[in-house]
């Protein structure tokens, strides 16, 4: 067997490279930092001359978000990157993709705000991605990436949830891991679907062979207020049944550990060092770290946090992913709460400092 080819490249560029060998069908974006390099790198690449992957650099993140729609209402493999304000204008797009009950993966690469904020990194869009920040009851699948690996990884697992579900998935990522440079292992080349296939496996694709054109119907409208609950109401099974199949998340040195800190993205990579530095003062700390921001692993982690004696919640925000913890391990175990906002991340040794003040 022959041995993988192992790259240098950033996040950005891993997320680019990742989703033509995905066999993606386009991309629709607009650039904004700290994102840029995404479409820098695809039409760098030109995967239109290889693979036939199409590229738009579009108007607006708006113009961006209602091409996804059309694509995914074609049944195509597409995708889009923003960061945080652009992903804010996407939100009504976003709600119309879910009604619609159409696949899509839609990458974050999280910058600071609020507003224009800052280009630097944050991870205060988590409440925009778990919440929905679109109208609506509605839920979109949310992945946490913590490496230049992962970025490449899960953009094949976003597609596969994303048309498993027939729903749009988020790569939640920030601009500390979209601009770090790491060694990754890019997938296998897939090939894109051909439209037989795309007939047969998305029957309710709107594709225009004679005979779909009438009866596929794509859109998120329904008048009928008995109806339009009905739609709801199987929109709700479905989130439940996403809850149940499809958490994700890792822990590390928790078996014996007194305390727990709770991190995703590159927050949980600051706080593996935090954790190492703990430990070699006496003090034992583990990390959980939700792969899945939605659904989030409530379940795992009141398992893992009993008999704790504290929770320190690592975030580079004032406090979002918290109310989830809280939610999880309920009022018997202390939930603390470490963070920094504006664009500035955090040093292991300050989170050290806030395990040292936990009761």
């Amino acid at each position: 067997m022959a041995e993988k080819e192992v790259l240098l490249m950033k996040g950005n560029e891993a997320i680019a490279r990742a989703a033509i060998r995905c066999g993606c069908d386009g991309y629709f974006a607009y650039p904004i930092t700290p994102q840029t390099e995404i479409v820098e790198t695809i039409a760098a690449l030109k995967p239109w001359e290889t693979t036939g992957m199409i590229s738009v650099q579009a108007e607006s993140e708006v113009a961006a978000i209602n091409m996804l729609y059309g694509g995914a209402g074609a049944g195509k493999k597409v995708f889009t990157s923003s960061s945080s304000i652009g992903i804010a204008l996407m939100q009504e797009g976003i709600s119309y993709m879910a009604g619609a009950e159409l696949p899509a993966v839609i990458v974050n690469i999280m910058r600071g705000g609020p507003g224009l904020g800052t280009i630097q990194p944050s991870q205060g869009d988590y409440f925009q991605a778990t919440r929905g920040g679109g109208n609506g009851d509605y839920n979109t699948i949310v992945l946490c990436p913590n490496s230049v690996q992962e970025m490449a990884d899960f953009m094949d697992l976003a597609f596969d949830l994303a048309f498993k579900y027939r729903n749009p998935v988020i790569i939640l990522s920030d601009g500390v891991i979209g601009q770090m440079m790491e060694k990754v292992v890019l997938p296998e080349q897939k090939p894109r679907r051909t439209e037989k296939e795309i007939e047969e496996q998305c029957p309710w694709a709107t594709t225009g062979r004679k005979g779909l054109r009438q009866r596929n119907i794509i859109t998120s409208v329904e008048l009928q207020s008995e109806v339009n609950e009905e739609n709801n109401r199987r929109l709700q099974k479905k989130y439940a049944e996403i809850r149940e199949n499809e958490v994700r998340y890792e822990t590390h040195l928790v078996e014996d550990a007194d305390y727990v800190i709770v991190a995703f993205g590159s927050a949980a990579r600051i706080s593996e060092k935090a954790i190492e530095l703990a430990r070699a003062e006496g003090i034992k700390v583990g990390l959980f770290r939700p792969i899945t921001a939605w659904p989030y692993p409530y379940k795992e982690l009141n398992a893992l946090a009993r008999g704790k004696k504290g929770i320190l919640v690592m975030e580079i925000n004032a406090g979002q992913m918290i109310e989830d913890v809280r939610l999880a391990v309920g009022n018997e175990i202390p939930v603390a709460h470490y963070g920094r906002m504006g664009g500035i991340i955090p040093e292991p040794e300050e989170v050290l400092e806030a395990l040292r003040n936990l009761p």
